[in-house]
């Protein structure tokens, strides 16, 4: 757990990714640090990759990930935790949803999904923690949780209370979603210690 750091969240568009790298931004900010936050949302209305980039520390001056500096990586589908492989060094945490979405070209038909995403990047001698963030969804009752849920797994990674997480869910999340939110989110983090 460094005083700074850099956190890549990937995924498709529809996945949440842009709350979950808000709520994170906001906590890292209530305790105290610099912040620094950009989107990269392509094509995600038709289902494309959707990144957005965070960086902390004391003082901050760009918020844009070099390839090799990401301390982490949230990868909301599986998929996405290989395209953003080059992001990674040596000492990189990655938090990946087993999830699979397939692509328009697999869907089709087209081409195939691979198969040992998982045992790539366990291969690479990086710190790899696979979440079911979909399960954990369903079990706390709302799977438009499954976002948060990896927030919670990810937080693990962080030198941030979880209480500040969850004041920040209260701030930023609507009401009637703020109470099965926080549950997802202590679900998530609780899942990387199972």
């Amino acid at each position: 757990m460094k005083p700074s750091g850099n956190i890549l969240f990937s995924g498709v568009g529809g996945q949440g990714i842009l709350l979950a790298s808000e709520l994170t931004a906001h906590a890292q900010l209530a305790a105290g640090f610099d912040v620094k936050k950009s989107e990269v949302h392509g094509m995600a209305q038709r289902g494309g990759s959707v990144e957005a980039h965070l960086r902390y520390g004391m003082k901050v001056y760009s918020p844009l990930i070099d390839p090799g500096t990401a301390d982490i990586l949230v990868a909301f589908e599986i998929l996405e935790a290989a395209r953003y492989l080059p992001y990674l060094h040596k000492d990189s945490a990655v938090v990946v949803n087993t999830q699979k979405i397939l692509p328009p070209s697999v869907a089709l038909g087209k081409a195939g999904y691979p198969a040992d995403i998982l045992d790539e990047l366990t291969s690479r001698q990086i710190n790899v923690v696979a979440i079911d963030a979909f399960a954990v969804a369903q079990e706390v009752g709302e799977l438009r949780t499954a976002n948060v849920a990896m927030v919670g797994a990810m937080s693990n990674f962080l030198a941030v209370d979880q209480e500040i997480f969850l004041q920040v869910i209260d701030t930023t999340v609507k009401e009637q979603f703020r109470e099965v939110n926080k549950k997802a989110f202590r679900a998530g983090r609780a899942a990387v210690h199972a």
